[in-house]
């Protein structure tokens, strides 16, 4: 019986990050000098962000096969197919005794030299003020990348059975089946559950009741993708099926992001990635590629088989897709049975 298929290679995880130039050490050792890779880095000094920083997205690819990572076509920074080397996590000491985590990646040339250094935060910095670097962890930066790119449900949600019961995720236990929208029912093979900080990579993102024809609110992590069949193709995607993250729908309204304190969030794992449905909106499970693997346990792990299958088959919406204010209301009017 499998356990799981895994997808092959493609741009894995799009990440908000700042250029090495954007944070620079303020007052220490390194003063004036770009942050750099954990071998250069000091403890103590005292960053700061640029005010006039833009952040941009750097398309992250995973081979399967070594998990080597390289920085994927359509990139808005760095060289396409360019190798990435996820360097380390860093914590500083924020303003208010914050305390702040981010992702050091390097891109490699192909002589193997730092062509560029970038700057990854898991919650969100404030130009103009000062960031004191603290901690330096080279052996844990893989599984915090992998924390934020797992697609994960917020306590409390009620997941469709195969029977049709609503069931509280946190009630749920491997072996349970569970509705899903491909293959039926199904059953479920690992749950995940942690605790994070309600910020930045991690805030969660909550579509109110009523946004997408669900009667309760969906709460759930940021890159969390949903599934929407459009009985017209309201989107101009070319395809009635479509795929959309979660934040990329927050307008402030009917589906809003929520910063501070702390969410429980749970991983849904399944044979093979399905699309099940979390207070009646069709959301997908926990997909395992490169980038998220490291998050499960090593017994999980080793029980993955190596068998290469495409995801699933929708349209994925981009930023650019679903810029206009009222893209909620048109995949909510879309996807109404007429």
């Amino acid at each position: 019986m499998s356990f799981l298929e895994i997808s092959p290679p493609v741009p894995v995880q799009s990440l908000v990050v700042y250029p090495a130039e954007a944070f620079r050490v303020r007052h220490g050792v390194n003063e004036g000098d770009p942050i750099s890779d954990a071998s250069e880095l000091v403890m103590e000094d005292v960053y700061q962000l640029a005010p006039d920083a833009p952040s941009r997205r750097l398309a992250v690819s995973t081979d399967e096969a070594t998990g080597a990572f390289m920085i994927g076509a359509g990139s808005a920074l760095g060289r396409p197919g360019a190798r990435l080397f996820l360097d380390s996590l860093v914590t500083f000491m924020g303003p208010n005794g914050s305390h702040d985590e981010a992702l050091l990646l390097v891109e490699v040339d192909p002589e193997g030299a730092i062509a560029q250094v970038y700057l990854h935060p898991l919650t969100p910095l404030a130009p103009k003020s000062g960031y004191t670097l603290v901690t330096v962890d080279t052996e844990h930066a893989r599984e915090k990348l992998a924390e934020s790119a797992c697609v994960s449900f917020a306590q409390g949600t009620h997941i469709t059975m195969a029977d049709g019961r609503q069931v509280a995720i946190e009630a749920l236990q491997p072996g349970d089946r569970v509705l899903t929208r491909d293959s039926g029912p199904q059953e479920l093979r690992w749950i995940g559950h942690q605790t994070v900080r309600a910020s930045g990579a991690f805030a969660p993102i909550r579509i109110k009741a009523g946004a997408l024809n669900n009667q309760r609110d969906l709460i759930l992590s940021p890159n969390h993708r949903l599934f929407i069949y459009q009985r017209i193709d309201a989107m101009g995607a070319g395809k009635k099926e479509v795929l959309v993250k979660a934040r990329l729908l927050v307008n402030g309204t009917s589906v809003v992001q929520s910063e501070g304190g702390f969410v429980e969030y749970y991983q849904l794992l399944f044979d093979k990635h399905e699309v099940i449905y979390a207070e009646g909106i069709a959301s997908e499970s926990l997909f395992v590629d490169g980038a998220t693997r490291p998050a499960l346990p090593d017994e999980v792990s080793r029980r993955l088989r190596a068998d290469t299958k495409a995801s699933l088959g929708a349209c994925e919406l981009r930023e650019v897709d679903v810029a206009a204010k009222d893209t909620v209301d048109r995949l909510r009017r879309a996807s109404v049975a007429r």
